[in-house]
């Protein structure tokens, strides 16, 4: 007997998964829009409590993607087992890429994140990464595309934070969907909640949150900014002339898949 998803009428308040929402309701192509309770979006589920973990397991999920790599899943730890749900481990490039940065985030002192993050370099970092994203890791991004494509809802998509790596993927998925960028960029820039914001913990046991200073270098890391995407969607358009030549030329989505994916995904 097939599982009836539950839909949540509200924003579930998980205990120990940051970030968590349905992306139901986004307006789409011909006036359609995503489906809700087919495409969630959240953070790591590796801190999931025994209510969040019963709470996901209600979703009816086929697929979890998992964007983090293994450096991000030793630190924090592997997802929660859902029963009867794939999880489907496809890493993407870290935006602050790399572990010796980020001991830097947790361990450097004052001088050293000044050095490293002061003066835009922190924000011109991300927008860099966006960058390299979206025109390094196409077959990444055409492979989810193709799984979603292949029956693989309801299906939720997460990194660590659930806003860089997932956030560019949930994105990219938006506009085969017809998504405009507009609302793309609303829903990307709805992870800046507080009750969603990842928090790292530095290596004195603060959060960062102890000297203005330190959180005002460590912030452009930790927010989801309007620049960043629009990195990506530059980037777009400077290799592939716009939306539709880098959907079909740069994740070989064609016209029959992207059929498919759309009925999947949307609603009247």
């Amino acid at each position: 007997m097939t599982q009836t998803p539950h839909v949540p009428s509200t924003e579930p308040e998980l205990a120990g998964v940051r970030n968590f929402r349905d992306l139901g309701g986004l307006p789409a192509a011909g006036g359609r829009s995503v489906r809700p309770g087919v495409l969630f979006r959240s953070g790591h589920l590796a801190h999931a409590t025994e209510a969040d973990t019963a709470f996901l397991a209600s979703l009816g999920l086929h697929t979890v993607f998992d964007f983090r790599n293994a450096a991000d899943i030793a630190l924090e730890g592997p997802d929660v087992t859902l029963p009867g749900v794939r999880n489907l481990n496809i890493p993407l490039s870290d935006p602050a890429d790399g572990s010796e940065f980020w001991r830097m985030v947790r361990d450097g002192d004052l001088d050293v994140l000044r050095s490293v993050l002061g003066e835009g370099r922190a924000a011109g970092r991300m927008a860099a990464s966006y960058r390299t994203m979206i025109t390094t890791r196409t077959a990444e991004h055409s492979r989810v595309l193709h799984t979603l494509a292949d029956e693989s809802v309801p299906a939720l998509m997460h990194c660590a934070a659930g806003k860089d790596r997932a956030g560019l993927s949930i994105a990219v998925t938006l506009l085969a969907l017809g998504v405009e960028r507009e609302a793309v960029e609303a829903d990307y820039l709805e992870s800046n909640a507080p009750h969603r914001r990842y928090r790292v913990r530095r290596g004195d046991g603060t959060d960062g949150s102890a000297s203005p200073e330190v959180l005002e270098l460590l912030s452009p890391l930790f927010e989801a900014r309007s620049m960043y995407l629009a990195a990506a969607f530059a980037a777009i358009d400077e290799r592939w002339g716009g939306t539709e030549r880098y959907l079909s030329e740069g994740l070989g989505l064609a016209h029959r898949t992207r059929d498919r994916l759309r009925e999947r995904l949307l609603g009247d």
